[in-house]
């Protein structure tokens, strides 16, 4: 890696005022699991990176109210996965944990680097935005409210302006939602997915009220699949249901063909595994 310049404020405001949005040699480092992997590679050659780590320690905590979880950017992975108000709240998040990435990178990674970073490969943000989560932005100008599933705009590519950084994470309770995430990968359980597959339901046994579909990792961004949750509402779990919302999933989604499978094997397993995780949700069986 070649030289550059570490910040380290005290408080976000403070980091904040380091970004500059016109220069992008300057970049802000929460875990760094991804960023170092990056400048490692040199795909990157910052000349100043602005460390998080010591800001308030108030975004670095889970805080659970009677409308769910709010968790602070700056929160570990490993900390999420161990946190009884989060198996409380929304058990599919402690579920996924198990298989997202490693142990070791749980335990330095954060939720709003995860978010931050893009990669359509995260187990995480379909999860989160399954579930209905949004995320409080910070910057220049004040703070904003975002759907999560307004954050991602494209490959690696958010909506975040260049001087602005996530602060918080909102996540609604799970309550009595039926809720699933199921991913496929030709490694280890905790690789990266060439699919990954979220969904969260209100249902009466197998009578779906509502759905929320979230598509990962074998499209260009985490997607909701829109004509999939049409596909279930109002309906009665069967197989005539599960493979119109598989038909509709894979026909609908903008596929990334890349090392982990082409454009037609990708659109079968999503035509295949958004069937499996709605059973899997209606049958309780969690995440895979």
């Amino acid at each position: 890696m070649i030289p550059f310049d570490l910040a380290e404020p005290k408080s976000l405001s403070e980091a904040i005022k380091l970004l500059d949005p016109d220069d992008a040699t300057v970049r802000p480092i929460a875990g760094g699991t991804a960023l170092m992997l990056m400048m490692k590679a040199g795909v990157f050659r910052p000349q100043k990176l602005v460390s998080l780590r010591k800001i308030e320690s108030k975004y670095s905590g889970i805080v659970a109210s009677h409308d769910g979880l709010r968790i602070g950017a700056m929160t570990t992975l490993g900390v999420i996965e161990r946190s009884a108000e989060v198996r409380k709240h929304a058990p599919v998040i402690t579920r996924t944990m198990i298989t997202l990435s490693n142990v070791r990178v749980r335990n330095v990674a954060t939720v709003g680097g995860a978010l931050a970073h893009g990669d359509p490969h995260m187990d995480l943000p379909p999860v989160l935005m399954a579930l209905g989560a949004t995320i409080t932005i910070v910057g220049p100008k004040g703070e904003r409210s975002l759907a999560l599933e307004d954050l991602f705009s494209g490959y690696y590519e958010t909506t975040l302006e260049k001087n602005e950084l996530i602060a918080e994470v909102h996540v609604p309770s799970q309550g009595p939602k039926k809720a699933a995430y199921m991913k496929v990968t030709t490694g280890s359980a905790d690789d990266w997915p060439a699919l990954g597959v979220a969904v969260v339901m209100e249902a009466d046994g197998k009578a779906i009220k509502s759905a929320r579909v979230v598509v990962s990792a074998a499209t260009t961004k985490a997607t909701r699949m829109k004509s999939a949750e049409a596909a279930l509402a109002g309906k009665t779990v069967d197989d005539k249901v599960l493979a119109q919302a598989g038909d509709a999933a894979a026909e609908d989604a903008e596929i990334l063909a890349d090392v982990r499978g082409s454009v037609p094997y990708k659109r079968e397993l999503i035509r295949v595994y958004v069937r499996r995780a709605v059973r899997a949700a209606i049958d309780g069986q969690g995440a895979h």
